[in-house]
């Protein structure tokens, strides 16, 4: 079986700055563990709102999370700034897997990384669509070659 090992920088290509909040942390000392999903929704709705491919309120066409999983290798705690990096490393015609790698200010490996998966679907019925232009534009410069996690043996 092999080992998934943390992600370098170059695996990304945007990077979001990230506050961590008292209430980040846990009773054990770090960040919980479910704060980071919520720093992976953060940072690829902030880039599409920013790129002027989502309205949160008005929109006619949302992404709805399918799939998410993280890998975590360093503990990040309050209070630590975080960099979130995204990339994109599948685009379909209804569907995008972001990469999203979670990085300690200034460190070269990731402290955790994932996948998100948004089906992007109309507003109103909630059946998938095809992505609008818009929002494949603002993709389109964050993706990367499909990559498998570096592992060890």
């Amino acid at each position: 079986m092999s080992r998934i090992l943390a992600a370098g920088r170059d695996g990304f290509r945007h990077y979001a700055p990230i506050t961590t909040r008292w209430s980040d942390n846990d009773v054990y000392g770090h960040v919980n563990n479910v704060v980071y999903y919520s720093w992976f929704d953060t940072a690829v709705n902030s880039y599409l709102i920013n790129a002027g491919a989502l309205d949160i309120e008005h929109s006619p066409v949302i992404g709805l999370v399918v799939h998410t999983q993280c890998h975590y290798f360093s503990p990040l705690a309050f209070p630590q700034q975080v960099e979130a990096g995204i990339a994109v490393a599948e685009l379909g015609r209804s569907s995008v897997r972001y990469r999203v790698g979670l990085f300690a200010a200034g460190e070269a490996l990731s402290a955790a990384h994932g996948d998100f998966i948004h089906v992007y679907v109309d507003r109103q019925t909630r059946r998938p669509v095809h992505l609008p232009d818009a929002l494949r534009r603002a993709l389109l410069p964050l993706v990367v070659e499909s990559q498998p996690d570096a592992s060890a043996h």
